[in-house]
């Protein structure tokens, strides 16, 4: 009797990506396990999507890091909003705003703001904001020219604009924010960062520079800290980012950099 699964002859390329390929075939339709696993890998997509951030955790493990935080929301009240009107996530509540407002410091500047929002996979940000904003800090803490760092925005129901408003309101030269991205049917997980020099509302997407992917099957965070910092100091000495600034660091420099970083040889 031939089998209930008929095999495909390049099945070995499997095992270098994530993506369904060389699934085989069971007569005319795909196999069990492949259909199956692609119901799980959609359900976990939608629960991604989904869940609550924890804002509160988040919090605690940037101050372990030394950092102050501030707890801020969108104008999109509840998900079902945010993700129905993605206008409104690209903006503070009123409630925030004045929390901003309430803590600017006459004359005091910084150097750079972080935010983390949710996005659309607060997963991403439970499994690695607190880890790459760690590896960042180590290298901002020792460069030649030190950073000032702002407190933390951490904001729930925000999308990536919403950094522009947060690190104007921060009086910060430059904003970072960390966001849960768009779930795919094999990463539900996945973090993008997001720069803007000189934030204010209304600047477009091609006025950022993004990395995408962070997630331990995708960009390592030690590379992604790698490659944010040589952003951030480029993008200081030239007082611009978005398509003016290019990403020049060869990917064999980040893959020696992660090594480094874990005691591996390179």
């Amino acid at each position: 009797m031939k089998p209930p699964v008929t095999t495909a002859p390049w099945q070995a390329l499997r095992a270098y990506t994530d993506a369904r390929i060389a699934l085989g075939r069971a007569g005319h339709s795909q196999p069990t396990a492949a259909h199956l696993a692609l119901q799980l890998a959609h359900a976990q997509a939608r629960d991604a999507v989904h869940l609550p951030l924890d804002a509160l955790g988040v919090a605690a493990a940037v101050q372990a890091l030394g950092l102050p935080t501030l707890l801020l929301h969108s104008a999109a009240p509840d998900r079902r909003t945010y993700l129905q009107r993605p206008d409104l996530g690209r903006c503070l509540d009123a409630t925030s705003q004045r929390q901003l407002q309430e803590g600017i410091v006459a004359g005091q500047r910084f150097d750079v703001a972080f935010v983390i929002a949710d996005g659309l996979s607060a997963l991403a940000i439970h499994q690695s904001a607190a880890a790459l904003l760690r590896a960042v800090l180590q290298r901002l803490r020792v460069d030649d020219s030190p950073w000032t760092v702002a407190p933390v925005a951490i904001v729930e129901q925000g999308r990536v604009a919403v950094g522009d408003e947060a690190g104007a309101g921060l009086q910060a030269d430059a904003v970072v924010v960390l966001i849960g991205e768009r779930p795919g049917m094999s990463s539900p997980d996945s973090l993008g960062l997001y720069l803007t020099w000189a934030p204010r509302p209304g600047r477009r997407d091609a006025d950022r520079n993004c990395i995408s992917n962070v997630r331990p099957a995708g960009l390592p965070v030690d590379a992604a800290a790698v490659r944010l910092h040589a952003l951030l100091s480029e993008a200081r000495r030239r007082r611009l980012s978005g398509v003016a600034l290019k990403d020049g660091i060869p990917a064999a420099a980040l893959a020696a950099a992660g090594s480094a970083l874990l005691g591996l040889p390179t």
